[in-house]
């Protein structure tokens, strides 16, 4: 029987569906920002993958917002880890998500403070100022250099998932989140 709520047993359609669907936008995301890294410029793979960083970066953010929203919801429900164990996965999983708030949020501030304004599926979302918010563009030099630790702990994530849990401990949480 399929739920939207997670239950202690299984994660619900809802925490499953943005779970998946984040981690293809994310394996895009991360895609486009190691084309820019490696490719030489006037490639044209390398323009076509960047040019939609932005656009799937914000709205990686929204989902983020959303989903912290929807675990909120349903924390009580969700299935857990004990032990040492448990302690790590919810270490690393508050780290995975306050970069996927951080990254992201960095590159949005940056933009309310700068030169070049900033768009979101057509929609100004903050018009170009004359004169650029030193301020807020601290925290958007930073932005390449956190995206790329956010992406080695997603790595970890999923090597944690397929080998400590379905090797070694062999405890079905994949089954509960697929």
């Amino acid at each position: 029987m399929v739920t939207i709520l997670d239950t202690p047993a299984r994660y619900g359609l809802i925490s499953r569906a943005l779970h998946w669907g984040m981690a293809v936008l994310f394996a895009a995301q991360f895609a486009s920002a190691a084309a820019h890294w490696a490719l030489p410029r006037e490639n044209a793979l390398r323009e076509t993958l960047w040019s939609y960083h932005t656009t799937l970066g914000t709205t990686l953010f929204l989902l983020v917002l959303i989903r912290g929203l929807w675990g909120l919801v349903n924390l009580a429900r969700r299935p857990r880890d004990v032990g040492p164990a448990g302690r790590a996965a919810a270490a690393g999983h508050l780290a995975i998500y306050a970069l996927m708030v951080i990254v992201p949020g960095s590159r949005i501030l940056a933009a309310a403070g700068g030169t070049r304004g900033f768009s979101y599926l057509g929609a100004e979302v903050f018009p170009a100022r004359e004169v650029e918010i030193a301020w807020m563009q601290i925290a958007a030099e930073w932005h390449g250099e956190m995206g790329w630790i956010l992406a080695l702990l997603v790595l970890g994530h999923a090597a944690m998932a397929v080998i400590w849990h379905q090797i070694i401990r062999r405890d079905d949480v994949l089954r509960r989140m697929a």
